[in-house]
């Protein structure tokens, strides 16, 4: 006698074939996975509960990418499956899987959810799938098993009597009736669909109940029951697959079934794709059937795809380009660095004053590491296109080349320029009003950005911008290019203003307090100099009576590329850390002691010469005469705004230098010299 399942087209009536479900995945099912793979599973491979559903029309079981969560909606009139998610690591481990082992497994639970009654009080135990995957993510093909293990009589179930239309049975009015009944009965119990249900009927009327109240709802029908099951299969003689499990449960349970009445309602359909097959018992069984605790039924794997079968996905371009750019980046975070919180870095966002070479540099390393907001700022060349008909504005170039190169990236470019000490800016009114607006929208930029990179030219040009961050607290990365050499800096980041004391030396050094060596260790962010702190001598015009060669950054060619990669990484570190800028310094004594954060050192200057390939880190105080972020140039600029800003454009070094006290500590210098 043959056993259940097969090919239902060459079947014989006398014996109950059942139609295979095959599977239906959505594009958006892999890229969840993928998100899952990179996120949250990296290198886990334990088993992962997933959620499916099936409806009455193409006999398939759907995945889509919102059923990876256990809780997520399932569509109206659809019926949920739970299955389980196997994701292996290698497309080895995926070959060489126990397939059997893992169906006798996924069979076994649903004999168990049996025999405990657990299926009673939850039918959708019984319609269990299985999905075992392997994920190339750099190529972005995705292999797959797909089974739907079943219970199966050793003998076969015989049919009858050949299935009649549920019209020939029902009236219209019962199947009125039947149809307000369970939708009622969906709602009341907060489901799309009931798998399985209990039906009475008489002449005018239909009522139905859930399987657990079996004893009670069929105390006056006799030897005579009534079960109806939400069918995928749309065959005018075939049930599909979610049968096969129940047809187990019944046996196992109430020992029904013995005779077995199949009844096709054809044309008859519930809206939305509900259809509903009727299973008539009319003589139960005389003794249960031979399953013991010890036995499991059985097993038929109705649908496995190829051993090896490839997904070649159709999604968009963007969302391919996104997942490569971060590929990298999350796979840090599998063995290498755990501890990585990418989101402070993807999230920062990053304003590049200079789109030279050496700012475009810095914008790449940026895009490596996942940061989605670049904005450039300079002042009026890339590809040869970019030359022609008078050029392009560098900043406006450098932005579309970013987007080009990476379509989710927010880049913007602000042709502008940034007025300096030293370079008077009261020639005209017209002038005057241009600095004003300049000058205006450089603070609205800082203000909107966390992140801001001085990788102008001259020194003269960092003063502004270095003055604004320091008065609205935002973490400055600084760059700058010799012939061979390099410093690549942080700035101390200032207290924020209502921590801020009246002693000025929380944030700042006298002269004298750095001849102590033993000041540099342990310095915190606060407390960290400035690019101008080192200087005693204010900005001025660097380029007024210079050669091309000294007006130009002449370097050697790798010099930005190093410099600009430095600069990103010591961004990226300074977020890592606990306490981002006001992070304690790591100086090149600490290159042998465990490192502050999970990618290493948290330097306040990287000083590199390139003729020597070598690095220090080198540390420095804040400076209380500084001529950027000492208290007195702040003071003057928060309190006055443009019109203090306006006195440094167009005077000379030497209101700085009078306004910090730097000409009173050279005048006190040249008479202690004069004095010896």
């Amino acid at each position: 006698m043959a056993t259940a399942g097969g090919d239902p087209d060459g079947a014989a009536l006398s014996r109950l074939q059942f139609a295979p479900f095959s599977s239906a995945l959505d594009a958006g099912f892999w890229h969840e996975l993928t998100q899952r793979k990179l996120n949250e599973y990296r290198l886990d491979e334990t088993p992962k509960v997933i959620k499916g559903y099936y409806y009455n029309g193409p006999y398939k079981l759907c995945l889509f990418s919102f059923l990876f969560f256990r809780n997520a909606s399932i569509p109206a009139r659809c019926c949920p499956a739970f299955g389980t998610l196997y994701n292996t690591n290698t497309l080895e481990s995926f070959k060489s899987c126990d397939k059997k082992s893992l169906l006798d497994k996924e069979a076994n639970e649903i004999w168990e959810s049996i025999k405990s009654g657990a299926a009673l009080e939850n039918p959708m135990l019984l319609n269990r799938f299985l999905l075992l995957t392997f994920a190339d993510l750099k190529k972005y093909h995705f292999y797959y098993w797909f089974c739907y293990p079943a219970l199966c009589f050793p003998d076969g179930i015989h049919v009858t009597q050949k299935p009649v239309c549920l019209g020939d049975r029902f009236s219209l009015t019962q199947i009125q009736a039947l149809q307000k009944a369970y939708d009622d009965l969906c709602q009341e119990q907060g489901v799309t669909a009931l798998p399985y249900f209990l039906i009475k009927y008489h002449d005018n009327s239909v009522m139905i109940s859930l399987l657990k109240t079996w004893d009670g709802f069929f105390q006056d029908q006799g030897g005579n029951v009534t079960v109806g099951v939400y069918d995928p299969c749309n065959l005018s003689q075939y049930p599909g697959w979610p049968l096969r499990n129940f047809l187990i449960l019944a046996a196992h349970k109430w020992y029904l079934f013995g005779l077995l009445l199949f009844q096709k309602p054809s044309s008859v359909c519930f809206s939305h794709y509900l259809c509903v097959k009727l299973l008539n018992s009319f003589s139960p069984l005389k003794k249960p059937l031979k399953l013991t605790p010890s036995e499991l039924p059985v097993v038929c794997l109705l649908e496995k795809h190829r051993s090896v079968q490839k997904v070649l996905l159709f999604i968009p371009r963007r969302r391919l380009a996104e997942s490569s750019v971060d590929l990298n980046l999350k796979l840090m975070c599998w063995r290498l660095v755990p501890t990585l919180d990418l989101e402070k870095i993807v999230a920062a966002k990053c304003l590049l004053l200079g789109a030279g070479t050496l700012g475009c540099s810095v914008a790449r390393t940026l895009m490596g590491w996942g940061v989605r907001k670049i904005t450039f700022v300079d002042n009026p060349l890339y590809e040869f296109e970019d030359c022609l008909s008078g050029g392009k504005p560098k900043a406006l170039a450098a932005a579309e080349r970013l987007q080009k190169i990476f379509p989710g990236v927010s880049s913007e470019g602000y042709n502008m320029s940034i007025p300096m000490p030293g370079h008077p800016v009261n020639f005209s009114e017209v002038t005057m009003a241009q600095a004003q607006r300049d000058v205006a929208k450089l603070e609205e930029l800082i203000e909107a950005h966390d992140v801001v990179f001085l990788l102008m030219d001259t020194r003269e040009s960092r003063w502004l911008p270095a003055v604004i961050a320091a008065s609205k607290r935002k973490l400055v990365i600084n760059a700058a290019l010799g012939f061979d050499t390099f410093v690549v800096m942080r700035h101390g980041l200032k207290k924020p203003k209502q921590q801020e004391s009246g002693d000025s030396r929380s944030s700042s050094a006298s002269a004298s307090d750095l001849l102590g060596s033993s000041l540099f260790s342990n310095i915190p962010g606060y407390k960290l100099g400035c690019y101008f702190c080192n200087d005693v001598v204010a900005p001025g015009d660097s380029t007024r009576d210079r050669t091309l060669d000294q007006q130009c950054t002449v370097s050697r060619p790798g010099l930005a590329m190093v410099a600009g990669a430095l600069a990103v990484e010591l961004m990226v570190s300074v977020l890592q850390h606990p306490e981002g800028g006001y992070a304690v310094a790591s100086s090149s004594d600490d290159r042998m002691n465990e490192p502050p954060t999970s990618l290493g050192l948290v330097p306040h200057q990287i000083r590199g010469f390139l003729s020597r390939f070598d690095n220090v880190l080198p540390v420095s105080l804040a400076f209380d005469k500084c001529t950027a972020c000492s208290a007195k140039v702040l003071e003057q600029y928060e309190r006055e705004g443009f019109n203090f800003l306006a006195k440094v454009f167009n005077s000379s070094h030497s209101f700085l230098e009078d306004l910090t006290g730097l000409t009173l500590l050279h005048q006190e210098t040249q008479a202690a010299e004069v004095s010896r």
